[in-house]
């Protein structure tokens, strides 16, 4: 397996363009099983999810062809399975179970996996399945629906989940009748799959709010669609200038979906600016604690927790950082504190005892963030730090060590050694 090598205590300083959004490219993917015919899907990442989910779609039928762009072409979608060896690694994976039944009135997917953070059930999918009229067994691991009629409903979701939103929406979209989605998720990667639906012809109003209001229509036309900038991997490299000390510029940044990142970063005492395009991040002072809770959008993210953790490690007082999405996502602490951070967990929350300094080591990457927040930590710790098992990391960061190397960072790939 690959490991990745950095040597801390280099200011990262130059220019950087964020990617694509991974969680935003996926149920665009997924979506592309509403309609035959070949669908262009422009700004996609390279990241091992990306690939997993092309494996998925190839198995179910679709011809793919990813060079710069990405072209699905739907036309002979010839099994309705989505077996476990192609699911388990990746939850966005059991997505295709709405649009598989609302095209071809069945599907049988495996319950999903994905990273070790916590308890995500997909109950909230299979209900609101059901209220349009699918009819659902589970199975040895597997879910089966299907349905003869598709009809709209009225659908309260027991909490906003963004999964949920997305498969109820994308089935939503060829029900007959209107469908209401109340306590609906408002992440900005749900707006950018209704406006790419909305290029294939589906009537969505009230993305972005707690209300969506699906019509249904007879047929969906092929999409050709600009993913969104990715604001996780934005937000990671806003930290990889606090954390560094650096003054880094920022391309293709969604600044306007990062609000509640951005203002608890310029509270610990990060200068953010946006200027002709470019997103500047500097950090010309000691970085100041915070407390933090992680909410669903519009409120500070999850998926920021463990990087901004890394830079608090370091920071002049006490932070309070807790954790009300997933119950296990503090399974990174052990990993920091090996290199030198303080820190005790109490139940959902996280205090953070600011060091001096942090100290080189060989750790391990336990999920896709917690990744990330290690090699944050790698940058400024003192020393050499190896981060073990980065395959997390490339389910979610586009050739995150390239871009870092660009910027001054002194970090490289290479297989861990086998003693």
């Amino acid at each position: 397996m690959d490991c990745i090598v950095i040597k801390g205590g280099k200011k990262l300083k130059g220019n950087v363009t964020v990617s694509g959004s991974k969680n935003a490219s996926l149920p665009i993917m997924v979506a592309t099983l509403l309609a035959d015919g070949i669908h262009i899907i422009k700004n996609i990442p390279m990241l091992r999810d990306i690939t997993t989910l092309m494996k998925l779609l190839d198995h179910l039928g679709a011809k793919i062809d990813y060079v710069d762009d990405m072209r699905i072409k739907i036309n002979d979608i010839n099994t309705f399975e989505a077996p476990y060896e192609l699911v388990r690694t990746m939850r966005a994976s059991f997505l295709v179970i709405g649009p598989l039944v609302a095209r071809f009135g069945k599907a049988r997917v495996s319950l999903p996996g994905g990273c070790a953070i916590g308890v995500r059930p997909v109950d909230i999918h299979i209900k609101g399945l059901e209220a349009m009229g699918v009819k659902v067994e589970i199975d040895q691991g597997y879910v089966t629906a299907y349905c003869d009629e598709l009809k709209g409903a009225h659908i309260s979701l027991d909490m906003p989940t963004v999964g949920g939103t997305e498969n109820i929406m994308m089935t939503a979209c060829l029900a007959k009748g209107t469908t209401i989605i109340e306590n609906a998720a408002r992440e900005p990667e749900i707006v950018d799959l209704a406006a790419a639906l909305i290029t294939m012809g589906a009537k969505i109003s009230g993305q972005g709010t707690d209300t969506i209001i699906i019509e249904g229509v007879e047929k969906l036309n092929p999409l050709n669609y600009t993913v969104m900038p990715d604001r996780i991997e934005a937000g990671t490299f806003m930290v990889a200038a606090g954390i560094t000390g650096g003054d880094i510029k920022m391309k293709n940044c969604p600044v306007k979906f990062m609000g509640a990142i951005i203002d608890k970063l310029r509270e610990t005492g990060l200068e953010i600016e946006e200027n002709n395009g470019l997103v500047h991040v500097t950090c010309k002072d000691t970085i100041k604690k915070v407390e933090i809770t992680t909410n669903p959008y519009p409120g500070f993210p999850t998926d920021m927790q463990a990087q901004i953790m890394a830079m608090l490690s370091i920071a002049d007082g006490t932070s309070i950082m807790r954790e009300t999405i997933f119950e296990n996502r503090f399974i990174h602490v052990a990993e920091l504190d090996r290199l030198g951070a303080s820190i005790k967990v109490e139940h959902d929350t996280a205090i953070i005892s600011g060091v001096k300094k942090l100290t080189g080591a060989t750790v391990m990457a336990t999920d896709l963030r917690a990744s990330a927040s290690l090699i944050l930590s790698g940058l400024v710790a003192e020393g050499e730090t190896t981060v073990l098992r980065v395959y997390h990391l490339d389910r979610g960061y586009d050739s995150l060590e390239d871009k870092l190397k660009l910027l001054g960072a002194d970090i490289y790939r290479t297989k861990e050694s086998i003693i």
